[in-house]
């Protein structure tokens, strides 16, 4: 026997229904495991204290505030606006010493095997500009500069 329109009707109707709370039942299921995941593991920005908040500060450093000198291979940034004055007064041998020395921690035999120089004339170099590089901070801060 065939069952009529109606009731096939009320049938679909029904199973539909079911379809969709059960769809909603378990997206409520899904959404309450994300929920208490997310609970377990993250951290709210106003529940952080000062500290921890510092901690996951970023200063953005802009070439533009820093001077930049290109020796040899190396770009070396100097962020002293002061010290990267006084650098671009030295002549470029004795800058270069003092930028491969103290900026990229080589020694006085690595730069002379960049330079082709001797490593006593390295070490002259260098303390010769450190002794230059004083008087010229001190002129620039003074506004006394040549």
């Amino acid at each position: 026997m065939k069952k009529s329109s109606s009731e096939q009707q009320s049938r679909i109707r029904k199973q539909f229904d079911s379809f969709c709370k059960t769809l909603l039942k378990n997206e409520m299921i899904d959404y309450e495991r994300e929920r208490n995941y997310r609970l377990k593991y993250e951290i709210s920005f106003s529940e952080l204290t000062q500290k921890e908040l510092r901690q996951l500060e970023i200063m953005d450093d802009y070439i533009v505030e820093s001077e930049m000198f290109h020796v040899f291979d190396y770009d070396i940034e100097v962020k002293d606006e002061l010290i990267g004055e006084a650098l671009k007064s030295l002549p470029e041998k004795k800058r270069n010493v003092i930028l491969l020395s103290f900026f990229l921690d080589m020694t006085d035999t690595e730069i002379a095997k960049y330079m082709n120089l001797v490593r006593s004339t390295i070490h002259h170099h260098r303390t010769s500009s450190l002794i230059a590089l004083k008087k010229i901070m001190e002129e620039i801060r003074t506004g006394k500069k040549k």
